[in-house]
């Protein structure tokens, strides 16, 4: 608080901005300077209002032996000025009574008998105040329940009675029923009682947060699976690094362990690692541990005990070493409540947490699912195959030539041997064998250089590729192997003509660039003498490729004839020679220059050939590849269907060989395409979730992102809001984000749909500050004007919603001044309207010249629009003006004004006819020009004509939906009448 409060008006102020902070120890500072402001005042009452509001922070930031000393203060004045607190504050201490039991029950140290003596003390209270019973009787069961008591009697003491204006809220005494009811086994009985709370009908500052977390279980239990997975994700984020709801997290951890999402469990474990620092009860902090050991405990279990845990700041924690340090600390703490209350009610707890089995093997949870072998410290390895690989040789010897064999052949299990042999000569004990069919250690390292270049190059890391291949090209010259070294130096030229090239004209910058590797290729290929078939054919599709690389950049049909000549001369070699391998290569490659060319019928003509002959002659591993070329042009010809058959089967067939050497990345990505094509969009999210994952595991870092960025939109498209959520929530929680190591604008576009997502869930305010933040940071993105406007304009909406129209001014000038560097015309339009809408709603007559001024920077940017010959995608930027116009002046009450607007948006929308889109925005025209006229201007035999002939024309049009507003408003006039 930068100055202490001088007045009492200064005094409220700041602590109904205190209100609006999120609880924390930033509330609960600022509130105990509050309560020190307040004592300098000679009245009692600001002191009451701080004091209440320190007792409020207390409460909800998990500081239960702070609230009783608060409340005793205010009691205190109450008994000495009980004048003082008007109706209103006497409700509240009351009501605060209950704080108080649930405080004293979170504190080992506090005696059983001071908590009884608490319970008197308050049934005492509301006899003499001639209060209702009914709270002192709930909190007597609470106490029961906590203790390990036969709860029946104190339960039906309290269930029975009716409720005061002091009881629990309706959201609250339902959970305890449900709890009641599931303490005794009865999960259908518990879910039935909680399902007003669960389906959101009752809520309140912890409903329906904590209700969730308790009926995770008993939905698996009973088979309501799909309702689970809803209810944890949209419950976790309503209690997620919240100290004063520990004990709801741990439960989301527990649904985690128990339903196969031990992965799962630990991100959100590491999300919340602040809790074990701030949970300052020891009840929250009891439920909060076990929960956590009962994922930590499931983990070990698995084999992972190695794994890293996120744990107690100030050192790092496995699994197991975790495990051991929350155990040890939770069974102090269960003992330490069981030695004050004299039972052994919270070890037995406790131990049947503990001891459940998994419930279910997998639960698919989020849109990213993921197992613990995912989380694992290693580095990024593709899905295991389902095709039984070949055995690596266990002999030196053996698995190097084998391996060179096998990369020989580009066969996939070339990779895993490759993998082993890297391990192998890594190891300080390596000793290479002295065996001439092996060559010489220099060659094995060339070897792997090249291995590990190829692999870069996959990866798109071109220069880092470069630079390794040059390196095993000088080691090839040095184990005297010219042909090795000559197709090291080819792949590092054409590596370096795939480094992306900056400025205006980078596309004939890397057109010319791979012109110079082609050429130079060819002189490689031509000063080299006595290369083996194999390595000349290599060299040979390396200028194909080349080649069609410089087609793929440029586009220019010229470049298409070359491209075709290189694959003729590769095609011939290879079939001469007979590498397999190499003219299947030559065949897609004619077929993708077809392809690229436009000619799609005769790319897949090529690709049915090469089908035919892949079927009978191998090589096998090319069959995915091709289908999947197959399905992308079929997606080119508009055969979605088509596509989908040859990307499903193609996928099948990806299944026997590793995940990168298919790119079944690629083949998941062209599937969601053609799913979406068909209508599927369900489907289409599993697919892209799935693409990105794989590309995740391959260590392609940007492109799974920018899938999962795309598969988020389309969740969020589909309502699935939560799931949204949850996925960049995972997504923004990566190491390499958190660390800023990933480029800013693509954690920027998943920070902006989360924070769309949030608004969709109707978490406004969490919105609106994800949106501020953004619109500060993408303010400086100098190169990049038209984002920042996009993004200050839906801030300066949400903030506008927010009722925050000073600070949604702002934010509309700054998107006014970026749209003037990059014009983002019905974006702005679209905001401006919208904020004119809200305050002229929200405001009234006492928001309508500011409403007015939003529309007139609207009808600016209208004008500037229409002198750019703009034309809108949606409504007409000038009649959905007008529209507005007519509805903010109706929020005013000047009726007049508002009728003559929507006479001009009439006008310049012009008689309906066949479109849909533009019939419902002229209907909607009509019925609001209708009910200014004929309610609040009371003509009604004017507004009916209107709305009479508006109707028949309508219905001869055949837009009778868009008739059934008008004809409700036309009876309601004739009944007035």
């Amino acid at each position: 608080m930068p100055t202490a409060p001088q007045t009492t008006d200064e005094l409220y102020q700041a602590l109904r901005e205190n209100d609006e902070r999120p609880y924390g120890r930033t509330r609960t500072l600022t509130a105990e300077e509050l309560v020190d402001a307040a004592e300098q005042f000679a009245e009692p009452v600001p002191l009451i209002h701080a004091l209440l509001e320190l007792q409020e922070a207390y409460t909800y930031g998990s500081e239960p032996r702070k609230s009783p000393v608060v409340f005793a203060r205010l009691l205190t004045l109450f008994d000495e000025q009980p004048d003082v607190f008007d109706e209103r504050l006497r409700h509240m201490l009351f009501w605060r009574f209950k704080w108080v039991a649930h405080a004293l029950r979170q504190l080992p140290e506090i005696p059983l008998a001071s908590l009884r003596q608490w319970l008197t003390e308050m049934r005492d209270r509301y006899e003499k105040a001639d209060l209702g019973l009914q709270p002192y009787y709930g909190q007597a069961y609470q106490l029961a329940a906590h203790v390990g008591e036969d709860t029946t009697p104190a339960y039906e003491l309290w269930a029975a009675r009716t409720r005061t204006r002091l009881s629990d809220c309706e959201a609250c005494e339902i959970c305890e029923r449900a709890l009641y009811h599931l303490t005794a086994g009865d999960d259908e009985r518990a879910l039935r009682t909680w399902e007003p709370v669960l389906a959101g009908k009752e809520s309140c500052q912890e409903e329906p947060t904590r209700s969730v977390s308790y009926a995770l279980l008993p939905l698996l239990r009973t088979g309501r699976t799909d309702r689970a997975r809803e209810l944890h994700l949209a419950g976790y984020r309503g209690c997620r690094r919240n100290p004063s709801m520990a004990q709801e997290v741990g439960r989301h951890l527990e649904f985690c362990a128990l339903t196969g999402n031990e992965a799962r469990g630990l991100e959100l474990l590491s999300e919340n690692r602040s809790l074990f620092e701030e949970v300052d009860s020891p009840l929250d902090l009891l439920g909060f541990l076990t929960g956590v050991e009962v994922l930590l405990q499931r983990v070990e279990l698995l084999g992972h005990g190695d794994l890293p845990a996120a744990g107690y700041a100030g050192r790092t924690w496995t699994v197991a070493g975790l495990r051991a340090e929350v155990r040890g600390r939770a069974d102090d703490l269960a003992a330490r409540f069981d030695a004050r209350n004299g039972t052994t009610a919270h070890a037995d707890r406790r131990r049947a947490r503990l001891d459940r089995d998994p419930l279910l093997d997998a639960l698919e949870l989020t849109l990213r699912p993921r197992g613990l072998d995912d989380v694992a410290p290693a580095a990024p390895v593709a899905a295991p195959p389902a095709r039984t690989a070949a055995a690596v040789p266990e002999s030196l010897p053996e698995l190097i030539a084998r391996t060179r064999e096998l990369d020989e052949q580009g066969h996939p299990d070339a990779s895993a041997c490759w993998a082993r042999l890297r391990t192998l000569v890594a190891a300080r004990d390596y000793a290479h064998p002295h065996d001439p069919a092996v060559g010489p250690l220099v060659r094995l390292r060339a070897d792997l250089l090249a291995d590990e270049a190829s692999r870069a190059g996959d990866k798109d890391e071109f220069a880092a590729a470069a630079d390794l291949y040059e390196e095993a090209a000088g080691l090839y010259d040095d184990a005297g192997l010219p042909g090795q070294a000559a197709l090291a130096r080819a792949s590092a030229l054409l590596a370096t003509a795939e480094v992306p090239a900056q400025g205006a004209d980078a596309t004939e910058a890397k057109a010319a660039a791979l012109t110079a590797a082609h050429t130079s290729i060819v002189r490689l290929h031509e000063e080299t003498s006595g290369l083996a078939p194999h390595l000349e054919a290599r060299l040979l599709r390396m200028r194909a490729t080349a080649l069609g690389l410089r087609l793929q950049t440029s586009g220019s049909q010229e470049h298409v004839a070359p491209v075709l000549a290189e694959v003729e001369l590769l095609h011939a070699f290879a079939t001469r020679h007979d590498v397999v391998g190499q003219v299947s290569g030559a065949l897609l490659l004619r077929a993708s220059t077809y392809a690229l060319s436009g000619d799609l019928p005769a790319a897949v003509t090529e690709i049915d050939a090469l089908l035919d002959r892949l079927k009978a002659h191998g090589p096998a591993w090319h069959l995915p590849r091709t289908l999947g070329l197959r399905g992308r042009l079929q997606l080119g010809l508009q055969d979605a269907q088509a596509a989908h058959a040859d990307l499903t089967e193609s996928l099948r067939l990806a299944a026997d060989w590793p995940a990168d050497a298919v790119d079944a990345a690629r083949l998941h990505g062209d599937l969601a395409q053609a799913c979406m094509y068909l209508g599927r969009p369900d489907e289409a999210l599993r697919h892209l979730t799935r693409s990105a994952e794989l590309d995740l595991r391959h260590g392609s870092r940007t492109e799974a992102f920018c899938t999962y960025s795309n598969a988020a939109q389309l969740s969020l498209d589909l309502g699935r809001v939560e799931d949204c959520i949850a996925l960049l929530d995972s997504l923004l929680a990566e190491p390499d984000v958190t660390a800023g190591e990933l480029d800013d604008r693509l954690v920027a576009q998943l920070r902006l749909t989360r924070a769309r997502a949030l608004h969709a869930g109707d978490d406004l305010k969490a919105a609106t500050a994800e949106f501020v933040a953004l619109a500060a940071e993408s303010a400086g993105w100098d190169d990049d004007p038209g984002s920042h406007a996009m993004i200050a304009a839906e801030t300066a909406v949400l903030l506008g919603e927010s009722g925050e129209f000073g600070r949604a001014r702002e934010a509309a000038k700054q998107a006014l001044a970026a749209h003037a560097r990059d014009p983002r015309y019905e974006q702005l339009s679209n905001c401006l309207r919208e904020l004119a809408r809200l305050q002229g709603q929200q405001q009234g007559p006492d928001g309508l010249a500011d409403a007015l001024a939003f529309l007139a920077d609207a009808g600016r940017v209208a004008d500037d629009a229409r002198a750019a010959g703009y034309e809108a995608r949606g409504r007409s930027l000038d009649s959905a003006l007008a529209y507005e116009h007519g509805r903010v002046n109706a929020y005013a009450g000047a009726y007049e004004d508002a009728l003559a607007a929507l006479e001009k948006a009439l006008a310049l929308l012009g008689e309906p006819g066949a479109d849909q889109d533009h019939a419902g925005e002229w209907a909607e025209c009509v019925r609001l020009a209708g009910a200014v006229e004929g309610i609040y201007l009371e003509r009604p035999a004017p507004a009916l004509t209107r709305l009479d002939t508006a109707v028949a024309r309508l219905t001869v049009l055949g837009h009778t939906d868009e008739t059934e507003p008008l004809t409700a408003l036309a009876a309601r006039l004739r009944d007035e009448e």
